[in-house]
């Protein structure tokens, strides 16, 4: 019997996002239901009953929540192609550590590069730069935060990564001149399908934002 895989998601999500890059990466066919987060469904609310938030996996009927249980979810029920994450317990550790990084650092700045302005502006850019040099040193010279291949903590990751051509549009910000190891990482990884084929387009993305400024009344 084959597997039956379900994603709950919203195109926005850079959670739901990670999950869409790592089904890709293990080859996993899926049913995508995208979901309206002002008028949630019956399946959404009954599979994460307790946060009631998009992204949930539903394999073979049961769910799975939260975007890194998730993901190490993925990674251990279909371990015979792409590991997410490395067999030595130590720098199993530590690819957990520089997720919960991401998490606790890189995702405050995906909404504040777009809605601050002046010295606000300048304080967000700075910590955010701050925070991707950090990055950059974890990194160092391998090609992906994986080592060798793409892994746990370039999927996490990349959701974000993904805005910062946005960022800089909004930011007046210039990734490539302050963290260039960095942005190589980042055209490596859109070098690849399972990658670029999961995330919006930049413009997408773009758009988005514009509307939101004129909602917001930031231009």
């Amino acid at each position: 019997m084959a597997d039956e895989v379900v994603l709950l998601d919203y195109w926005l999500s850079p959670f739901g996002m990670r999950l869409r890059i790592a089904l890709a990466l293990k080859g996993i066919k899926y049913e995508h239901k995208e979901e309206d987060l002002t008028n949630k469904s019956p399946l959404l609310l009954e599979s994460n009953p307790v946060h009631k938030k998009i992204p949930v996996l539903i394999h073979n009927g049961k769910p799975v929540c939260e975007s890194v249980v998730a993901l190490q979810y993925i990674d251990e029920v279909w371990n015979d192609t792409a590991p997410l994450l490395p067999s030595d317990p130590y720098l199993r550790s530590q690819a957990r550590f520089w997720v919960d990084f991401v998490d606790k650092k890189i995702n405050g700045y995906v909404k504040a590069l777009w809605t601050a302005k002046g010295e606000e502006l300048e304080a967000v850019k700075k910590d955010l730069l701050d925070c991707i040099k950090l990055l950059e040193g974890e990194l160092g010279d391998k090609p992906f935060f994986g080592v060798e291949t793409i892994g746990l903590v370039d999927v996490a990751l990349l959701p974000y990564a993904s805005w910062f051509s946005v960022y800089e549009k909004f930011g007046n910000l210039s990734l490539e001149a302050a963290c260039p190891k960095f942005t190589a990482w980042l055209k490596r990884c859109f070098q690849m399908e399972s990658v670029s084929e999961s995330l919006p387009a930049a413009e997408k993305l773009y758009d988005y934002v514009v509307q939101m400024k004129k909602k917001l009344g930031t231009e």
